[in-house]
């Protein structure tokens, strides 16, 4: 069973990693997320944000955004921007 578990750990991190040019954590959230894309309000200018896509725009303090949740999500932990919910 332990050898079991150790061979899926390391498929779901490879997998994980093999996602994206970041990865995705699937492990980030207990319950999937209801949105994949997130409004968030910048809290102070921040500068420049590049999507996975190529997308450039400008983070200045109080301008608000609709972007994709896995690729914000650690801007919105260190509180450089907020999640908006209506």
């Amino acid at each position: 069973m332990v050898s079991w578990f150790a061979e899926y750990s390391r498929s779901l991190a490879s997998y994980m990693r093999s996602i994206g040019e970041t990865g995705l954590n699937l492990t980030d959230d207990l319950k999937p997320p209801k949105q994949l894309y997130i409004e968030v309000r910048c809290m102070e200018d921040y500068g420049e944000f590049e999507t996975e896509d190529g997308d450039v725009m400008l983070l200045k303090k109080n301008s608000i955004h609709f972007l994709p949740r896995s690729q914000c999500q650690h801007l919105v932990r260190q509180g450089v921007l907020q999640h908006l919910v209506h």
